[in-house]
């Protein structure tokens, strides 16, 4: 890897594509971020993932804000999630600052991971639809104790893999919540969701940065590139037909997740 200039054009443009296909998608730019920065920049895995994990947490603040004034935020689900997400994060943070400063060793297990989360985001993208109907047609859901229970499990699960992998808290984390709220308004899920994701990014993120493996850079280059990306992207969504991309996306997804397991 080259290190990483004060600014690149390079990475502010792939910031800006990556932003588009966000506005377009609505799927993390973990998803597709992360991989870019392995496969064509050869960025080490943990440099890739504690960047983006950053990333993350910057553009969904602001999507956080925008949710919670328009109340499509369930605060409560967004505290049961955390209350697993952050012992899970704090957990595999300490796990990975054991495995000492990145190598290739460690490089090699962060992209198995990565390629197996693409891999669960493509199968959620391709199958949301057919869970969304199922969920609908099985009625109320898991009771309310059983409910709190595997929202906080979800939780743990969404702060180990997205600590270790920058994917996971979108396309999944939203598909494992229409299954456990079928009555909650899709509006609501995704709301919670990503306010969610405000907290787990971050945590992880700053851990990554302990660690030492964020790019302050090429961080800085792609909120430059990704923010009008993401602006120009949820203008130009609304008149692309979701049947399209999100195959196209899922497609995308698997061949790279398969690249990274190679």
């Amino acid at each position: 890897m080259v290190p990483s200039q004060p600014f690149s054009p390079a990475y502010a443009f792939s910031g800006l594509v990556i932003g588009i296909l966000v506005g377009l998608t609505g799927v993390g730019g973990g998803s597709l971020m992360t991989p870019l920065l392995v496969l064509l920049f050869r960025f080490h895995p943990a440099t890739a993932i504690g960047t983006d994990l950053l990333y993350a947490a910057t553009t969904k603040t602001a999507g956080t804000l925008v949710h919670g004034l328009i109340g499509t935020v369930e605060w409560r689900l967004v505290a049961l999630l955390a209350a697993g997400s952050l012992p899970g994060t704090l957990g595999t943070l300490w796990a990975l600052s054991r495995l000492g400063p990145p190598s290739a060793s460690t490089g090699h297990l962060l992209s198995v991971l990565l390629g197996v989360a693409l891999l669960l985001t493509a199968a959620s993208l391709i199958l949301r639809g057919t869970l969304m109907r199922w969920a609908a047609r099985r009625g109320p859901g898991p009771n309310g104790q059983r409910r709190t229970v595997l929202t906080v499990v979800l939780g743990l699960y969404l702060g180990v893999f997205v600590t270790l992998s920058s994917v996971g808290a979108g396309a999944i984390g939203v598909t494992a919540l229409i299954l456990l709220y079928p009555a909650l308004p899709t509006a609501r899920v995704v709301g919670s969701d990503i306010a969610h994701a405000v907290p787990l990014t971050l945590v992880a993120g700053i851990g990554h940065w302990l660690i030492g493996s964020v790019d302050w850079h090429l961080f800085l280059s792609l909120v430059t590139g990704s923010i009008p990306g993401v602006v120009l992207g949820s203008l130009v969504g609304t008149r692309v037909s979701e049947r399209v991309l999100r195959p196209a996306l899922a497609t995308i997804l698997v061949v790279v997740g398969v690249r990274l397991l190679g």
